[in-house]
Order: structure tokens, then sequence, then C-alpha cells
């Protein structure tokens, strides 16, 4: 009965990633995610409570399998703005469902400070050590690296288009990810070794 609870609550979380991707929470539709996931719609509201609970759980699931598949490196935070890009671009769902907390949710972000924090926090031991420039603050470090590594996001005409609304081709995505971790190098190497401007 257990592994039974366990698979159907799965197939609900596939489906309400899914559908809150693609609606956000207003538009999301209940009836919608049971169908999807061949289950009771009851069953929704007895294991996660309401929609926007189910939300709040179904971004803290995609964060968590985020940090299980992109390990935070602070020694190689260019090389983690790069695995970042890389997973989003295979997961442009994910992209949208972070959207539409920023949306709709935006104070439900206990879980998302929570997970920042244990970044910040090496981040700032790592610039104690002299290994990152502390020129930025840490918080500010980290901001800026996931913005760097998200920015494809919000490029002209979409997701990884050209401006004349075409896919990427892969060459492009290369080319945008080498510019990514440049850029992330740039910001984070220590004063000493920053090039000078000429």
């Amino acid at each position: 009965m257990a592994r039974d609870s366990h698979a159907t609550k799965a197939r609900l979380l596939e489906a309400a990633f899914t559908e809150f991707a693609e609606y956000g929470i207003a538009g999301a539709r209940i009836d919608r995610i049971a169908e999807a996931s061949g289950a009771n719609k009851r069953l929704i509201y007895v294991y996660f409570g309401n929609k926007e609970q189910l939300f709040d759980v179904v971004l803290q699931r995609a964060m968590e399998l985020g940090a299980e598949s992109v390990p935070f490196t602070v020694e190689d935070l260019p090389g983690y703005a790069g695995a970042i890009f890389d997973h989003l671009l295979a997961r442009p769902a994910l992209m949208r469902l972070v959207a539409w907390r920023q949306l709709e949710r935006p104070g439900a972000t206990a879980a998302v400070s929570e997970a920042y924090q244990g970044k910040i926090s090496a981040i700032a031991a790592a610039q104690r050590e002299g290994g990152i420039t502390r020129d930025v603050e840490p918080t500010d470090v980290l901001t800026l690296v996931l913005a760097l590594a998200q920015s494809w996001f919000s490029a002209p005409g979409g997701p990884a288009t050209d401006a004349d609304g075409s896919a990427w081709q892969h060459d492009r995505a290369a080319r945008h990810r080498a510019a990514v971790v440049e850029a992330v190098a740039r910001l984070v190497a220590p004063h000493a070794r920053r090039p000078r401007p000429s």
C-alpha cells in the first residue's frame, strides 16, 4: 500500500509540474493534474493540501532534483554556472515554473532562502581564503552567477531563440554557454588575477 501511495504521489507531482509550468498557479486546474496522473482528485488534497501548497512542493522537489543534478562547487563557480546553463537549457519548463513563482507566489521563499544560505556561506569562506574576489558581497556573487547562467531565458524572442524567433542551434548555445562561463570567471577572479583594462 505504501508503495502504491509513493507511486501515486510521484505521478501527481510530475503532472503538477507540467501543469504549473504551463499555466502558473492561477491557471492550473486540479482536474487536469488528476487526469494526467491517473489519480483521484481527492488525493491531491489529502497528500498536498491546497493548490498553493502543491505548487510549493513541486518547486521544492524541482530545486532538490536540480541540486542533485548540478552540485554546487564553490571552487569552480564558472563551471557551476555552465552546468546550470546546461541543466536549464534541457529543461525550459523549469524556468517557466520559477517565473510563475516570482509572479504569483513571491512570498513563498523559505525553501529557496534555505538553499541559498549554504551557498552564500561557502562563497564567503572562499572569499576569506582568497579564492574569490572580495570586491563583491557573497550574496551578490551568488545572485550574479545564477543570473548569468539563466540569462538566455530573457533573450530577445524568448528562451534560447534568435531575434527571428528560431531556436538556437547547438553551436550558438555552446557560444552563449562559453560566454556565461567566461563572464563568471571574470566576476569571481580575485583582484590580483584580474586582467587590467587596456
